[in-house]
């Protein structure tokens, strides 16, 4: 028997496949394509305190073994999420996580106080590092000191599992990283986007609105799997490892660099299928090397 139950910081997983907030809406877009119960949880897209238009249109571009993206955290905000999106998530037979952002301390809070008041919500994923918003955002995810602070005062309101989002676009991952996990953090996610840009040579400007964007995809595992295995050696707290996993062998990169746990991200914009796929690519990995569960790998590296 194959065991890939997780536990992250206090909240259990059924496998450690979970989906990349941004990449897969509030699950039920992708109900027609596999069972959501196959996932460890599902990442929600991006919300804040208060509706967001996000960035003008162009927004996103594809580049080699990737893409940008600058969509600027667009949605309703937190309230239409309580009262709309959250009554239909009930009986996913999925852990469902929310990805919260904020343009100041006070609105990251004031979106995980009304979270607070949902009580099948298990989890939020504070991100501190989108690169594609003008305040807030990357801002807290580059600082100790203020990552620190909107750490410790989300942690302060949300009374359950605070998973920290981590930005690679740092001089030390590993500083950042440590700050996040004493101002409160019981897991860490990382990377977000690696910073990017793109030009539209027929028209001689830019390919974004923004200018720059968020790089994700295939051509930023490299550095993810690198800053995972940073991470993983020096804090206590649980690591969930994303950056273009496209392949079971691409989740296991990150399992033996010491992930608790992965997401897939751009991914399910080419194989809808992708994070169930690899769910139970993974225990097939398991059977064939004779594990009983993916813990005997993890950190091998």
């Amino acid at each position: 028997m194959v065991n890939l139950t997780v536990d992250l910081g206090g909240l259990r997983l059924k496998n450690p496949v979970l989906t990349a907030s941004g990449t897969f809406g509030y699950g039920h877009e992708y109900a027609d394509f596999m069972d959501l119960s196959a996932l460890g949880g599902i990442i929600v897209k991006g919300t804040t305190a208060e509706p967001r238009q996000g960035n003008p249109y162009p927004r996103m571009a594809e580049t080699p073994s990737g893409m940008l993206n600058a969509v600027g955290l667009q949605n309703k905000g937190v309230e239409h999420f309580a009262t709309e999106i959250y009554p239909t998530l009930h009986g996913l037979g999925t852990e469902v996580i929310v990805n919260v952002s904020g343009s100041s301390v006070a609105a990251y809070c004031a979106a995980a106080e009304r979270l607070a008041d949902l009580g099948k919500i298990h989890a939020i994923e504070l991100n501190i590092s989108c690169p594609n918003v003008r305040q807030g955002g990357m801002a807290f995810g580059t600082d100790c000191t203020a990552a620190a602070e909107v750490v410790g005062a989300v942690r302060r309101v949300w009374p359950r599992h605070l998973m920290v989002k981590l930005s690679p676009n740092v001089t030390d991952i590993v500083a950042i990283a440590r700050a996040a996990e004493d101002a409160g953090a019981d897991s860490l996610s990382l990377i977000n986007t690696l910073l990017g840009m793109a030009v539209d040579v027929e028209r001689r400007r830019p390919a974004l609105s923004t200018v720059t964007g968020g790089l994700s995809g295939p051509a930023v595992r490299p550095v993810a799997v690198r800053m995972v295995w940073q991470v993983a050696k020096a804090v206590k707290v649980p690591v969930v490892g994303l950056g273009g996993i496209c392949s079971v062998r691409d989740a296991l990169e990150f399992i033996m660099a010491g992930a608790m746990a992965v997401q897939i991200g751009t991914a399910n914009f080419v194989n809808p299928r992708i994070a169930a796929d690899i769910a139970s690519g993974l225990a097939d990995y398991c059977r064939r090397e004779s594990l009983t569960s993916l813990d005997e790998i993890r950190g091998v590296v």
